[in-house]
């Protein structure tokens, strides 16, 4: 059996309540949460290896980040807001 190799791109957010929700933008809808940036990861991982399956299950197209840049900045617009 052929192994792929994947790498997916994954924006982690602190929450207000605590823990990180972790997304994968390329899986729409492959999202997860973790009580710490360790266990986040675990969680992301483990979504992303399912929706993987998924898509092979079902004979989809499966996309990988492998060759995408990403840069991710924040910025802070000098903006008023009521």
């Amino acid at each position: 059996m052929k192994r792929e190799s994947l790498q997916y791109n994954v924006i982690f957010r602190s929450e207000p309540e605590g823990g990180f929700t972790a997304m994968v933008p390329s899986l729409p809808g492959c999202v997860s949460f973790g009580k710490d940036l360790v266990e986040a990861k675990k969680m992301i991982l483990d979504a992303i290896k399912a929706y993987v399956s998924s898509l092979k299950k079902h004979n989809e197209q499966i996309i990988s980040d492998k060759e995408n840049f990403v840069s991710v900045v924040s910025l802070s617009p000098d903006v008023s807001y009521a």
